[in-house]
């Protein structure tokens, strides 16, 4: 029975529409958090705008131009992107919510009585996201 040529055909448009308007919808978010992460404390900038960046990436490429146009861009996370280079005070504050965030997981696993695999799993990310950023991205 030969396959239905039509169906192989919709179907294969269909997904990159919606794996190209999830990215989209998921850049955006990331770009409202990461442009909230400028005035609030506790959001940070950094890690959204990258991930803003990989998102808009993968959906368009009008819309990537457009963001590393931005502000936001260039005065977060360029330098990383090009250079391998941040701000004393970016790279403090990055690797200063990393912690908290991964502390405050951790404090929530040993809570709930997690096994132990995850909890070591998230120490081991913790401790290479501070080698990367701390040893591997130079300060501006």
């Amino acid at each position: 029975m030969q396959p239905n040529d039509t169906y192989e055909k919709k179907t294969k448009k269909k997904s990159p529409i919606i794996a190209k308007m999830a990215y989209i919808f998921l850049g955006l978010i990331c770009l409202g958090l990461g442009t909230a992460g400028i005035v609030l404390p506790l959001i940070p900038t950094t890690p959204f705008a990258l991930l803003a960046a990989f998102c808009f990436g993968k959906s368009s490429i009008r819309l990537h131009n457009w963001f590393t146009a931005t502000h936001l861009y260039k005065n977060s996370i360029e330098g990383l992107v090009k250079n391998r280079t941040m701000t004393k005070k970016a790279k403090l504050t990055l690797l200063a919510t990393i912690t908290a965030v991964m502390g405050l997981s951790l404090f929530v696993m040993r809570a709930a009585s997690a096994p132990i695999a995850p909890q070591i799993v998230l120490g081991v990310v913790w401790g290479l996201h501070v080698v990367y950023f701390g040893i591997r991205v130079k300060i501006i």
